[in-house]
């Protein structure tokens, strides 16, 4: 589907054309500048943290021997599994510095492209949708309106819909919102309307975004068009209500896929079903990238930054993933940023590997790799011209049995298609492993985050749909971390340098901290309660080691958050960014670190196969107003919440029981830092004590989640009770 009403099909220019057209512009399309403040905060802090993190491994080895050797009468097994749990922490830190070693932003100069049209190449943009019942069909169609209204040559833009599910429903859906758009994306134009989509356009309280407001011909044509979007809105709520999902494998559609052989563009852009685009030129922002010459021979794809509409000021469950955007800057300095699943351009001929084709290779090994569509092969050479025309149709009823091959689920079958060719499904996290074979293969990358968000999408805003999509997450990373292709394998046998297989390690090594979380939520306190110290008394010269490293790791974050847009005047407001990515981080680490692991252990062994959910779209009013009110929704699975309430009541417990137990013996010199351990954990967590005890309304946990992690903990400290007396 192209993005106006007189479609053609795309011509593939050759990029030596478009180089030398670009060579007699003098000034550059892209600057990129070195975040110099942060490259010295961020080297000054590793250097100042790593020294730390040395003194306290001195200490902790040097009491482990004298512990092996009886002058020390702390028991070996809490203190070693501490130790451990610190190894693997300081593990963690210190992969995640590689990101931070070269921290740099980009610009772009749009106004300098050609003004000759023809000197652009075409763009695919592929809208993917999984589930019309967990994805609004109206929120998958303004997607679909925003992009084909983007500000690029109307030849040379061609939108795709990608449904897996097959649904009727959206198909019907696309084809009245086509009919929409031939009266939307002119409106558009004309007016010089920087919101293209027409859900968030028609619902802004005022529109302050054309040269031509307030005129009473704007006026007439405005109100016209939301007359059409509300009926066009009620006309696809109406399919909604009745769209049934059909099986993956299913009879093909011709008006959704196989891009090959109908337009063929040398990019793609790849969109989810909710990620609208919230600013018409992110096409000719990418082309500043793709017509420089001095990186667009290696370049393999452009990332733009996720960003969403529905984030509330709070940001209780760090909807906005600030930790990721600010990791692909630094990632931006090394070799390029990770594919991200949505917004994003995309070399076609990266994503299929056709820089490996070897001149006067045999068509036999061709189809080997790429398929037995001989149409297909064709398509990857800059000669070749789709046999599509622009009224829809192929030029023989060859090519229509062609495309119907390609759109088999079976094609990629005994082929290199998901291993080495276009996305690579070697994990859950797609994206991930495709970019990191690009990037293992000599590709590179850019991140672009410029001050008005090119896309928009929508955030879970429940507690149980962050953490079953985190989950989802960890489960691929860890696939990946697990599989031959981990990344520090790749830095040991020199396919990739060690600083970006260290970023990529950082992502995906990062569910093993569960580990350390777990023993720093029960081991501290258990030795509390029994008056057996872990850490150095207050008067020993090691005992500052501690806080220091406590201290340095918050400061850093809290310095991470206002240097990444948070202004030092609303300091209460970066220390609430702090404390909400503090929790959320020990929630996710707690839970889907834990559950992505299991998982990916347990389909290594093949007791269980784990395959992929779409996140939830679909909220309840209650649900937005308590998120809004920075409110936690607490209905989810026991298995998220009884672990969670469990290690609280016992924290709470244990702190209680231990500070009688101190006061009594008079060791705060000894104890002084495992106090501190479940009170800063009680403190930061106080919304999970409210959700227990307090709360009475629908999103509180429920009595049931309560009780029985009451028992959890009675039972488990009973049994600790009962070892120790045995010890």
């Amino acid at each position: 589907m192209n993005g106006h009403q007189d479609s053609s099909h795309s011509i593939v220019f050759p990029i030596r054309k478009r180089k030398q057209a670009m060579q007699s512009n003098s000034f550059p399309l892209n600057e990129f500048l070195v975040k110099r403040k942060d490259l010295i905060f961020n080297r000054l802090h590793t250097f100042l943290h790593g020294f730390a993190l040395l003194a306290l491994f001195y200490h902790r080895i040097e009491n482990l021997f004298h512990i092996t050797i009886g002058k020390n009468n702390t028991p070996f097994v809490p203190y070693f599994v501490l130790s451990m749990s610190e190894l693997i922490l300081a593990f963690i830190w210190l992969l995640s510095q590689a990101p931070k070693w070269r921290p740099m932003t980009r610009t772009v100069y749009p106004e300098r492209l050609p003004r000759n049209e023809e000197l652009f190449p075409s763009i695919d943009v592929f809208v993917c949708t999984a589930d019309p019942e967990k994805e609004p069909i109206v929120q998958v169609m303004n997607t679909v309106m925003s992009a084909m209204a983007m500000d690029y040559s109307s030849d040379k833009l061609h939108v795709y819909l990608s449904d897996d599910a097959g649904s009727s429903a959206t198909l019907g859906a696309l084809r009245e919102t086509w009919e929409f758009c031939r009266l939307w994306i002119p409106f558009c134009r004309k007016y010089d309307i920087k919101d293209r989509c027409p859900g968030a356009y028609f619902s802004a309280e005022e529109n302050g975004d054309g040269s031509s407001c307030g005129s009473r011909e704007f006026d007439v044509e405005r109100r016209d068009m939301e007359k059409g979007y509300r009926k066009l809105k009620v006309c696809l709520m109406k399919m909604a209500e009745n769209a049934a999902s059909a099986s993956r494998q299913h009879p093909p559609i011709i008006e959704l896929r196989a891009s090959a052989m109908i337009s063929n563009s040398p990019y793609i852009l790849v969109l989810d079903g909710d990620m609208y685009c919230n600013d018409p030129t992110s096409a000719r922002q990418a082309m500043c990238f793709y017509l420089d010459s001095k990186i667009s021979q290696n370049l393999a794809f452009v990332q733009f930054p996720q960003k969403f509409h529905n984030i509330s000021e709070n940001d209780i469950l760090d909807g906005s993933i600030r930790y990721i955007w600010q990791k692909w800057e630094g990632l931006d300095g090394l070799q390029g940023p990770v594919l991200s699943g949505t917004g994003f351009y995309i070399n076609r001929k990266a994503l299929y590997g056709t820089n490996k084709i070897q001149e006067g290779v045999e068509l036999v090994q061709l189809q080997k790799s790429f398929g037995s569509s001989n149409e297909f092969i064709k398509s990857m050479y800059s000669s070749y011209r789709p046999n599509f025309s622009k009224e829809g149709k192929f030029s023989s009823a060859l090519m229509l049995k062609e495309m119907q091959l390609l759109l088999s689920c079976t094609y990629g079958n005994d082929t290199l298609w998901g291993q080495e060719v276009g996305f690579r499904y070697i994990s859950l996290v797609e994206d991930y492993f495709t970019s990191l074979s690009l990037h293992r293969e000599g590709w590179i990358s850019v991140y672009m985050d410029p001050v008005r968000p090119c896309f928009l999408g929508a955030s879970p805003i429940c507690l149980n749909d962050c953490l079953v999509q985190n989950t989802r997450w960890f489960v691929g990373l860890m696939q990946v971390a697990l599989s031959r292709f981990s990344p520090l394998l790749l830095a040991v046998k020199k396919e990739m340098s060690v600083l970006q297989s260290m970023c990529y390690a950082d992502v995906a090594y990062l569910s093993i901290i569960f580990v350390s979380l777990y023993c720093f939520a029960i081991v501290p306190q258990l030795c509390l309660i029994y008056d057996i110290p872990l850490y150095p008394k207050v008067s020993s010269p090691f005992f500052l080691v501690f806080p220091f490293i406590f201290l340095s790791s918050q400061i850093k974050h809290l310095q991470e958050i206002i240097s990444f847009g948070h202004s030092i005047n609303s300091f209460g407001h970066s220390i609430s960014t702090w404390r909400n990515e503090q929790r959320i981080w020990m929630m996710r680490s707690l839970i889907c670190y834990l559950y992505g692991t299991l998982n990916t252990i347990l389909e290594k062994i093949g007791i269980v196969e784990y395959s992929f959910q779409p996140t939830n779209k679909i909220v309840d009013d209650e649900q937005v107003k308590r998120y809004q009110q920075g409110i936690y929704d607490f209905q989810t699975s026991a298995l998220f919440m009884v672990p969670l309430c469990s290690l609280y009541t016992l924290n709470a417990a244990c702190f209680i029981i231990g500070i009688v137990r101190i006061s009594r013996n008079q060791s705060w010199e000894e104890m002084l830092i495992q106090a501190s351990i479940p009170l800063f954990g009680m403190t930061l967590n106080y919304p999970l004590l409210e959700g227990m005890v307090l709360r009475k309304d629908k999103g509180r946990v429920l009595p049931s989640i309560s009780l029985i992690s009451i028992a959890v903990c009675i039972v488990f400290l009973s049994s600790c009770s009962f070892l120790v007396s045995f010890y």
